[in-house]
């Protein structure tokens, strides 16, 4: 099943978002070549597609997981919570209907 997993961003993100990001990109990159990645990007802190020095609000990533609690171990596990670049993190079902 498909899972949707947010990040929300905390204070002072911007600096654990530059460290992390490598192996955070590398998990998801292991995603996407299984075939179980939909769709995964940071939420600009404003309307822009380049936020430049308002950095991220947080991040957005739908995959596919065997349970909720594989989906919730895989988020616990992200290189952005160790780095404390989130302040906290929402999984939950998702149901693709479209595309």
């Amino acid at each position: 099943m498909w899972y949707v997993i947010e990040g929300y961003d905390g204070e002072g993100a911007a600096e654990g978002r530059r460290t992390a990001r490598p192996a955070h990109l590398a998990r998801l990159r292991a995603l996407a070549d299984a075939g179980r990645l939909l769709l995964a990007g940071p939420c600009p802190a404003i309307d822009a597609e380049d936020p430049g020095e308002a950095g991220f609000s947080g991040s957005l990533v739908v995959a596919e997981f065997a349970s909720l609690a594989d989906a919730r171990a895989w988020a616990d596990a992200d290189p952005y919570v160790d780095a404390g670049v989130y302040a906290r993190v929402e999984v939950r079902p998702f149901k693709r209907v479209l595309p």
